[in-house]
């Protein structure tokens, strides 16, 4: 237990270093090539910020948007919703791409109205209404050397002639994989994509954001406590039940290793189940079907699991078999269940190709490889032991043979 823990509580830490930081929001920068402005803020989804300097004396608001694109085809937009918080329709934006003749990174206005979010039409640019913009660019990191590709960053300045009385502003941003002609597609609608809107001050710097916002470090702490739980104490579990009992010189001891091991993953795995229902009642229309299927019936397993232990036969008993055979069926199907669905979370969170994912794989091989060895030398105790009983068995048939003859 104490060696379980010891392992486990290093992964946990490394898991939440791995991905947290760099996934909750960016880190925000006062500075370009060509501007310097005087307040930032890092924004809570797709590792944006946005720089601003506020011109009182005429309600001129200078900015700059930070974004990076998810596909070379693709678009980064941002914008001002000049009536509503919280939400894309009605938000006047500024979408940069790759223009489709020349290849050159390309700055257009569109207005996003309720048209937009049907999809019933393509999304056509149009002078802003409602939104006194006296102008506006947009620049590769990089200057001119630059080229325009997954991950790559972009800026995206304006310039924006504010009421006077109204030092607040509800902007929106977001990115696509493509572009048709001059029309950008609709972008992804996982949870994150669609909680890319906030409100902030323009003189205190001070931001309101929507109470999905923080769903990306939620997530994340739900992946972390079920990938301990489900894809490493689970399994360990298992093992130690394996391969311990086998052990005469520790008797009993093996079943309250296994035991402690398993009863503390279903806890861990408990609350990791509930931040997964919080999670799903926090992003209504946001459905990770597989991902949530294999989660419950992982926990009904290890649900029955654990209520099993309170109606154990005694080993005299003659329905101990039958409780056995179900007790192993169960759990191992749990463990492939709980492991898989380690994997599907990976994915859900984006970071399949992450350290954080490699971090992981490394310990469950490290798990399965002292599976193969102690599975290895189990067979060889086993064959040795079989041999010395034959041998013995061989030899007492010897004994009485010579027994007989001199009789």
């Amino acid at each position: 237990m104490t060696t379980t823990i010891t392992v486990t509580l290093p992964f946990l830490l490394l898991l939440l270093a791995a991905i947290l930081p760099a996934s909750v929001s960016g880190k925000c920068t006062t500075t370009t090539a060509t501007k310097t402005f005087a307040k930032c803020i890092s924004l809570p989804t797709q590792q944006a910020s946005i720089a601003w300097t506020y011109h009182p004396n005429n309600a001129t608001l200078d900015l700059c948007f930070f974004g990076t694109f998810i596909s070379p085809s693709g678009w980064v937009g941002w914008g001002i919703n000049p009536d509503s918080p919280a939400q894309m329709t009605g938000s006047r934006v500024l979408v940069a791409f790759p223009d489709p003749n020349s290849g050159q990174l390309i700055l257009l206005p569109y207005v996003l109205d309720s048209s937009v979010k049907l999809q019933k039409s393509p999304l056509l640019s149009r002078p802003l209404d409602l939104l006194r913009l006296s102008s506006s660019s947009a620049s590769l990191y990089g200057g001119n050397m630059a080229t325009i590709r997954n991950g790559a960053s972009v800026q995206i300045y304006a310039s924006v002639k504010l009421s006077s009385n109204n030092t607040k502003i509800h902007h929106v941003w977001n990115r696509g994989l493509y572009v048709q002609g001059y029309s950008p597609t609709i972008h992804p609608t996982t949870s994150t994509d669609l909680s890319s809107f906030s409100t902030f001050d323009v003189t205190s710097g001070f931001a309101t954001v929507n109470r999905n916002s923080g769903s990306r470090a939620l997530k994340v702490t739900h992946g972390v406590i079920n990938a301990v739980a489900w894809g490493l104490l689970l399994p360990a579990g298992a093992v130690t039940a394996r391969y311990l009992r086998q052990m005469q010189s520790i008797g009993p001891t093996w079943f309250y290793i296994h035991a402690a091991i398993q009863l503390t993953g279903f806890l861990l795995g408990t609350i990791g189940f509930s931040l997964g229902i919080v999670l799903g009642r926090n992003s209504p229309g946001v459905t990770y079907g597989l991902h949530r299927s294999l989660g419950i019936a992982t926990f009904v397993a290890a649900a029955l699991q654990t209520l099993a232990l309170l109606f154990r036969p005694k080993t005299t008993n003659k329905f101990r078999r039958y409780w056995k055979s179900y007790h192993h069926f169960v759990g191992y199907g749990c463990v492939v269940m709980g492991v898989v669905n380690v994997f599907q979370g990976f994915e859900v969170l984006r970071e399949g190709g992450s350290y954080a994912k490699l971090g992981y794989c490394m310990c469950l091989s490290t798990l399965v490889g002292v599976c193969v060895a102690m599975e290895v030398n189990s067979w060889v105790v086993f064959c040795r032991k079989a041999k010395e009983e034959k041998m013995k068995r061989d030899g007492l048939v010897g004994e009485d043979r010579c027994s007989g003859a001199h009789s």
